[in-house]
């Protein structure tokens, strides 16, 4: 299975900004729990790689995400989208068998 994890450019741009305002590190961090309405949700966050984290890095920002998530979003494209309905992170999970129209859930 693909370990490989990719922050778009766009992305990279909105953690930096974020990142800048709350005077943190440009670290942004994926992670899956259970629940959501189709299974599984997303939560970002900033914070710093810990132990065994994967990471992936796009114009000096970091994409980081835990082992246990890791086996849900390998091979996942992180974007920042800008459209009517608002402006969010979404997911671009290969694996993913099921989602919803909110894009923050999934199912496997």
């Amino acid at each position: 299975m693909a370990t490989h994890l990719t922050l778009s450019e766009s992305a990279a741009k909105r953690v930096a900004t974020i990142a800048e305002k709350q005077a943190k590190p440009a670290v942004l961090r994926l992670s899956v729990e259970g629940g959501g309405c189709s299974g599984f949700q997303y939560k970002f966050e900033l914070g710093e790689p810990e132990g065994e984290d994967a990471v992936s890095e796009t114009d000096g920002v970091k994409l980081v995400v835990d082992p246990v998530s890791l086996d849900l979003v390998a091979g996942s494209v992180v974007d920042f989208v800008e459209s009517l309905g608002g402006a969010a992170f979404r997911v671009q999970n290969p694996n993913a068998a099921a989602g919803c129209g909110c894009g923050s859930s999934f199912g496997i």
